[in-house]
């Protein structure tokens, strides 16, 4: 590795990247570039993460595509080209961009404003950043990453 150079948590290719910033926009775009951020890690923790139910996620367009994963991607901002702010957002979260309440979230739901955090969905309620609820896996899933 070369001085400056940036060690990304997974693999990726650039088509990847544009895949990603699709899916944060299509997701996130209402909370800003730090809800796109944190949209971003929970995609990439599902690549990172070494438990059995994302165990056969090994790319972020399996991430992205697995089904009824993110219903985004049934979004018409989903299917536009990522412009050059959201695709510098996507590979800042890919190469290094952790954050709570999102660092170990394998989920995230949206309720809408004004509704409180369901204490669990799928995992534990790690936490909240405007009108999105990201949720941490849990000892019992033994996720490694």
């Amino acid at each position: 590795m070369y001085r400056g150079e940036k060690m990304s948590r997974i693999a990726y290719n650039q088509r990847e990247v544009d895949l990603l910033a699709r899916l944060i926009r299509a997701e996130a775009v209402g909370e800003g570039d730090e809800g796109m951020l944190l949209v971003g890690n929970v995609v990439v923790n599902r690549v990172a993460a070494q438990c059995d139910v994302f165990r056969d996620v090994t790319s972020i367009t399996e991430a992205i595509y697995q089904k009824n994963a993110f219903a985004g991607v049934e979004s018409p901002l989903f299917q536009g080209p990522a412009n050059t702010k959201e695709k510098e957002l996507a590979q800042k979260t890919i190469e290094y961009y952790r954050r709570s309440p999102a660092t170990y979230a394998l989920w995230f739901k949206n309720p809408g404003t004004n509704v409180v955090c369901p204490e669990k969905f799928y995992g534990y309620l790690a936490g909240r950043f405007k009108s999105h609820c990201f949720y941490d896996p849990g000892e019992e899933l033994r996720c490694d990453f």
